[in-house]
């Protein structure tokens, strides 16, 4: 088994940022460790089976998050993925076909997912060189977002949600040592009971159910790109944004940056009270929106 991850952990290393799109496939194949292993590999358990599929569809995820930070995977579609890297399996198991055929297969697979899913992807990577510009999805430290964010750690109230808390969760994990009641969620597969692994426009925020939220250069990043696309999900961002706030209880504030006024402007005084605050050498700007009733 730590044999075949490896493998599959060098293949993906062996791909890294390279181009779906870059002539007919030309980038993408199968290194000489993959093909040695394919040449190796037996009937598996179903147990292990599943723990491959699961294993790859994560570990490709990552990859694709890493290259650009604007891919969206719901649900469906990593469905779709777990898919074909079962069907991989089976032609791996059955050798039904010869080591490049199977690769020249898989990735035209990939390729079509891509489409199906991310059709913005073949419109910016098409006819681009063979490795492509990373689009930069950082993590910063605690000190630094909580700094930009404007939150004060005194008055903070719980529980408290990071909607994109990001890989290794360093302000989830942060709160979480000086006791506060912090979760965090994000599209990585997580281990630690407070870390949720959802897409956020699928997880399900509650009513009145957080004292704070937060997200810093996540959620609203994305859908200021969203809003910007022809093909953006801008009107499903929206409804997740309002959902958003009424997951807050009264008097609970929701803390991001970059700023959204081309939504925030509809807000209900009412119910909402909103501050900005300018964020140094930057057009952009952190909001605070709090909860009135």
């Amino acid at each position: 088994m730590n044999d075949l991850t490896v493998t599959i952990n060098q293949q993906i290393e062996f791909n890294q940022g390279k181009n779906f799109f870059y002539k007919d496939l030309d980038a993408l194949q199968f290194t000489n460790e993959t093909v040695n292993a394919i040449s190796h590999i037996n009937i598996l358990s179903p147990s292990v089976e599943q723990f491959l599929i699961d294993y790859t569809t994560n570990k490709a995820i990552e990859e694709f998050c890493r290259v650009n930070q604007y891919y969206s995977f719901d649900s469906k579609s990593r469905n779709e993925l777990r898919k074909i890297y079962a069907e991989l399996l089976e032609c791996i198991q059955t050798k039904s076909n010869s080591s490049e055929e199977i690769s020249k297969t898989h990735y035209r697979k990939l390729k079509q997912w891509i489409i199906n899913n991310n059709p913005f992807a073949e419109r910016i990577y098409k006819g681009k060189k063979q490795q492509v510009d990373i689009v930069t999805c950082s993590q910063y430290n605690p000190a630094l977002q909580i700094k930009l964010l404007k939150i004060n750690l005194t008055t903070l109230n719980q529980p408290i949600l990071d909607i994109g808390c990001g890989k290794d969760s360093f302000l989830v994990n942060y709160l979480a040592e000086k006791g506060i009641d912090v979760f965090g969620i994000d599209r990585f597969k997580f281990t630690s009971f407070n870390l949720i692994t959802s897409d956020w426009l699928e997880y399900d925020y509650g009513e009145k159910k957080w004292g704070t939220i937060i997200s810093n250069l996540g959620f609203t990043n994305h859908f200021q790109h969203h809003n910007l696309r022809i093909d953006g999900k801008y009107i499903e961002y929206a409804e997740i944004y309002m959902k958003i706030l009424r997951s807050l209880k009264v008097g609970g504030q929701f803390h991001y940056a970059p700023d959204l006024p081309f939504i925030e402007k509809y807000l209900d005084s009412k119910q909402f009270s909103i501050n900005k605050y300018d964020i140094n050498k930057t057009d952009y700007k952190t909001t605070v929106i709090k909860r009135l009733e």
